[in-house]
């Protein structure tokens, strides 16, 4: 069974920094990642890491988030800078995810989330 446990959101001013933090059991796979869900909007998807370390970004976060990945302590992470209101949403740990053509984003199984408020 694949358990995913988020951490780290929180309420920050624009301009702010977060880091969200997930640990996995159960998953040993090619591509992990994180997605999000505004209120009033559909799921999206944020950042995927696969397994040699490429790393797919939303073109509307590129240049302000990293995602990172300890294989050992099987965790994932997501750096968030110079965040802005529109970042504001749920955000889902995934394993067993794709992306395609970097638009099509999937993901087999998600994580319960974790809010972060981003005020202007």
């Amino acid at each position: 069974q694949v358990q995913l446990v988020e951490s780290g959101g929180g309420s920050v001013q624009t301009g702010g920094s977060l880091n969200l933090s997930c640990t996995s059991s159960g998953y040993r796979g090619h591509c992990m990642g994180w997605f999000r869900q505004a209120p009033g909007k559909e799921r999206e998807g944020v950042a995927a890491i696969y397994i040699d370390g490429q790393t797919v970004y939303a073109d509307s976060v590129k240049g302000r988030f990293t995602i990172s990945q300890d294989n050992a302590k099987r965790s994932l992470s997501l750096q968030m800078n110079s965040l802005k209101p529109e970042d504001t949403a749920v955000y889902y740990c995934a394993a067993d995810c794709a992306v395609a053509n970097g638009r099509s984003w999937w993901a087999r199984y998600l994580g319960q989330g974790t809010q972060v408020t981003v005020s202007s």
